[in-house]
């Protein structure tokens, strides 16, 4: 188990390398010169010519990848002169139009995606697998097919549309929530209550419906297993098949999914974010993408796929709790 731990973690660390090495790749051949971006259009191009030394961006492009990947363990100084800043290690950078660090103003706005994250998971994990088992039991069934109407309907629904509805109607109309608001859960616990309530429920309505999908047909499945029958056949009641036969490996695939999509929202919800108006990491990613700011997004970038990776190796530890044939097969 061990060695199997240390390799997916040398893999992790060769996935990030080249989602690194892929994302300035892009941001060196498609994105415009930050330098111009920044200048102004009256801009001379002497001047234009300064500010791209001063970012670093006039340099071959395996000497820029180089020097962003060691300043992650060594630091960097970024600049020449009197205007030069010192980098500390882990270095993500600078943010070409604030000036700020990098990873400075992805911590600070990481709380607040990571408060969304985990309540919107929380809500989905209960809906999605509740409805899904009773689906899969029930399978035929009106309920059944009420459920899965219901699920449809929620994974084509886009965010956008439903957000800007629910603030309609509970904002705008009934008033029985106030428009989201940055506040803090130990100053104002039942205005930070309600100020997500919202972007919880908008977040966790379509991963609601995959999940309940997903289950049920695990269910389905796992049902029509060969154990399940010896269980049956040694008289076992159906609530301790389903409780400790069934549900446990039937829950594998939703465990995979909810790694990934977690770990995906920790590197922001754009839409949501933006909709709402929460300063996360996703409102800094738009608000990055619509200025070119490119540390920035290489910054938040790193932190979905170092995220990614985590939830990859999380999931394989607990498929070996979860399912006794993966740990057979290990």
């Amino acid at each position: 188990m061990t060695l199997y731990i240390i390799r997916r973690i040398i893999g992790g660390v060769g996935t990030l390398f080249l989602v690194t090495l892929f994302t300035m790749l892009i941001f060196f051949t498609l994105t415009p010169d930050p330098a111009a971006s920044i200048c102004g259009q009256t801009c001379s191009p002497e001047r234009i010519d300064a500010i791209r030394s001063m970012l670093g961006v006039d340099q071959p492009f395996l000497t820029q990848f180089w020097t962003y990947i060691s300043s992650l363990f060594v630091g960097r100084t970024i600049g020449e002169g009197a205007g030069a800043i010192h980098c500390a290690a882990p270095c993500l950078g600078y943010s070409f139009q604030t000036r700020q660090d990098v990873l400075g103003m992805i911590a600070s706005r990481l709380p607040v995606t990571q408060t969304l994250a985990v309540g919107a998971a929380v809500l989905w994990l209960v809906a999605g697998i509740a409805g899904g088992v009773i689906s899969g039991l029930k399978a035929g069934t009106v309920w059944d097919k009420g459920m899965m109407t219901f699920a449809l309907i929620g994974i084509a629904l886009p965010n956008y549309l439903v957000a800007l509805v629910l603030q309609y109607v509970l904002v705008v109309k009934l008033r029985w929530l106030p428009f989201p608001s940055n506040v803090s859960p130990f100053e104002q616990p039942v205005l930070w209550l309600q100020s997500y309530l919202m972007p919880w429920i908008v977040l966790a309505l379509m991963f609601a419906a995959l999940y309940s999908r997903l289950t049920r047909s695990s269910i389905i499945e796992t049902l029509d297993e060969n154990f399940i029958r010896t269980a049956r056949a040694k008289g076992l009641s159906r609530k301790v098949i389903i409780g400790r036969h069934a549900l446990r490996p039937s829950l594998s695939p939703v465990v995979t999914l909810f790694g990934i999509d977690f770990a995906t929202l920790l590197g922001g919800a754009i839409i949501t974010e933006t909709v709402f108006g929460l300063n996360g990491v996703g409102k800094l990613a738009y608000d990055a993408i619509a200025t070119n700011d490119q540390p920035v997004l290489m910054g938040i970038t790193l932190l979905a796929g170092f995220a990614v990776v985590i939830a990859n190796i999380v999931v394989d530890i607990v498929y070996h709790f979860l399912d006794p044939r993966v740990r057979r097969a290990a």
